[in-house]
């Protein structure tokens, strides 16, 4: 019923639909390529990504150990650290209460944990790019240290700015919103200690957005017309992203993380926009 072409036929039906078969793989790799390839890009096979991704952790997590046993040491200082943004409320919240008999120990953990994370950042980041760095361009090489150097700055920025600031104004507005209901605030060692860490550090992290935005607009991903078309979307991310977060369910909370968010990210599309005009300028001159 059917009949096979004949071989001079089939040419001529290759040569109607276009360029021969053997070149189909290539212009699928240029259509879904969004970057050249690294100029040392060597193919290695997948076990040894595994293995570098092995030892990766394990550096990560020795590093992080070391620093979580040197915070340990430290405990009284921690807490007193920890501690301070309740010298606004004076006497008057009393003694926090530790509920559990295992609480002086897991607690001392936790907060080992999270100043472990603060003191070992900048080598944690780094041996991530060791990681990464071979499978980078060399434009995206130039600019990977800067950007892990402002990660940093902006992460310390983002907790001193909650731990200084907001973090006092919060406690003091949950005390005084408290004893206006007519109720004797009486705080726990646990409940505290988790609602100034995340707090701070959720904090912290959030001030990692310029860098994040602006690594993708510099690697070509995003444009500033982009970020400005899709800016109502963000916002909705943002205010979730914040949900997740922040420590208590309350709305003030809330708005005290999400809005420097958004002006971060209002802030991005400015600054995306004059690299933009700068790269135009460069390739017109």
């Amino acid at each position: 019923m059917f009949q096979l072409a004949a071989p001079g036929s089939r040419q001529v039906l290759m040569r109607v639909l276009g360029a021969p078969r053997k070149n189909y793989p290539m212009a699928l790799r240029d259509i879904f390529k969004f970057r050249d390839s690294p100029e040392s890009e060597t193919s290695k096979p997948f076990l040894e990504h595994l293995e570098d991704l092995r030892w990766t952790i394990v550096k990560m997590a020795v590093t992080l150990g070391v620093a979580m046993i040197a915070c340990f040491a430290f405990r009284s200082t921690l807490v007193r650290v920890m501690q301070a943004p309740l010298r606004d409320v004076g006497s008057q919240i009393g003694t926090l209460k530790a509920l559990g008999i295992t609480d002086s120990i897991v607690i001392s953990f936790h907060l080992a944990f999270y100043a472990g994370i603060v003191l070992s950042f900048p080598l944690l980041l780094y041996f991530l790019v060791e990681f990464v760095l071979p499978a980078l361009t060399a434009v995206e090489k130039r600019f990977l240290f800067p950007a892990i150097g402002v990660s940093f700055a902006l992460f310390l920025l983002g907790v001193f700015v909650c731990y200084f600031w907001l973090l006092p104004k919060t406690i003091l507005f949950f005390f005084h919103d408290t004893e206006n209901l007519g109720w004797a605030p009486t705080w726990t060692v646990q409940q505290y200690y988790s609602f100034v860490t995340r707090f701070t550090l959720g904090f912290g992290l959030a001030f990692e957005l310029p860098v994040v935005v602006l690594a993708l607009v510099r690697f070509g991903l995003i444009t500033y017309k982009f970020m400005a078309r899709t800016r109502p979307y963000a916002v909705v991310l943002i205010f979730i992203l914040a949900t997740i977060i922040t420590p208590t369910p309350d709305i003030l909370t809330l708005i005290a993380l999400a809005l420097p968010m958004c002006l971060l990210y209002e802030s991005c599309i400015w600054i995306a926009w004059l690299m933009e005009r700068r790269r135009l300028k460069q390739i017109a001159g």
